[in-house]
């Protein structure tokens, strides 16, 4: 191994070290912040203000059951029991325990998560792989002709796909090819005709974003140094565009792609709305609106951890596309 690969390798696992570190007090700040404002949220989620109201001592015995009378009891509470302590000091019979639902008392935080989570994932993750793909090309075409009346078009495509809300393309796409053309299903989740016309609703603001990087990017490398020496040696303009200068235009979306892919995996509640997606981010609504704070922490806690591994991930990608970067 030559001694430049040692120190990137080394400097790799530097810096998985060093996020691995942090990557609890991110948390712990991000759990803290948000039991702040989730408790600070006026409402009992003990009473349904829907039918019958369970009487005022079970209401009361179950605030001491799940410690909603103290917030600092609370706070410690369910912190060691989802961080995993508790059940490593012995006091708790299982890890990871996010703690029951209090708005639906059938199920648990944990299974409401995990029937949940793979339905949010497969749909943010297929957003942001059409994401990228309608990035790349539109911002290319537009990079490598600026000024002319393509590269007009896809600007005008990505300030629309910027300023447009989700709910009013999702909507507008849903009438037209599931209501009016039916070549889509109206709503649900199943196969792949499932996830295409919400995934690419998805993936719109993201695609936008991503093709003003690469045009911007690609503007910058082609009238490079290097460029325009591979240009006087006669290599085709397609070549060089695509061999050398995609490749360094691509680095601020690899940056982006990590909070993106967050993004896209934790924001897409209005499109799950939409297209009746039976994702967490409903659940999550609901839980906020009708103060289910085990549920609003537990899912806050998996998405913020989420977003913590998915921006490392980026960061060694990062090293690894260009040693050059400390």
């Amino acid at each position: 191994m030559s001694a430049s690969s040692s120190e990137s390798s080394s400097s790799v696992a530097s810096l998985i070290g060093r996020r691995l570190l942090q990557l609890p007090f991110i948390v712990l700040a991000v759990y803290t912040l948000t039991f702040v404002l989730a408790w600070s949220v006026p409402g009992n989620p003990l009473e349904n203000t829907e039918g019958r109201r369970p009487p005022a001592e079970i209401v009361e015995a179950m605030k001491k059951q799940y410690k909603l009378d103290d917030p600092v009891a609370f706070y410690f509470d369910y912190l060691g029991k989802a961080s995993g302590v508790s059940w490593a000091l012995g006091k708790h019979d299982r890890p990871f325990d996010l703690g029951p639902s209090l708005k639906q008392p059938d199920w648990s935080v944990n299974e409401i998560i995990a029937t949940g989570l793979p339905v949010s994932m497969t749909l943010g993750l297929s957003a942001m792989v059409i994401a990228v793909a309608i990035g790349i090309v539109a911002g290319t075409i537009g990079g490598l002709r600026p000024g002319s009346p393509l590269d007009a078009f896809t600007q005008l495509l990505a300030i629309a796909g910027i300023s447009l809300p989700s709910f009013v393309i999702g909507s507008a796409l849903l009438m037209l090819f599931a209501v009016k053309l039916g070549m889509f299903p109206v709503g649900g989740w199943g196969g792949l005709q499932y996830v295409l016309l919400p995934a690419f609703t998805l993936s719109l603001p993201f695609a936008a974003y991503i093709s003003r990087l690469i045009r911007f990017g690609m503007i910058e490398e082609m009238g490079a140094d290097h460029i325009r020496t591979a240009r006087a040696k006669g290599l085709p303009r397609w070549k060089v565009a695509f061999k050398h200068a995609l490749k360094n235009a691509f680095l601020p979306v690899l940056s982006y792609l990590g909070p993106a892919t967050a993004v896209a995996l934790t924001g897409s509640f209005v499109v799950e709305k939409v297209f009746a997606v039976p994702g967490i981010g409903q659940n999550f609504v609901d839980g906020v609106l009708g103060k289910d704070i085990t549920l609003v922490m537990g899912v806050v806690l998996v998405y913020s951890t989420m977003m913590v591994v998915f921006n490392l991930a980026v960061d060694v990608l990062y090293r690894f596309i260009d040693p050059r970067i400390a």
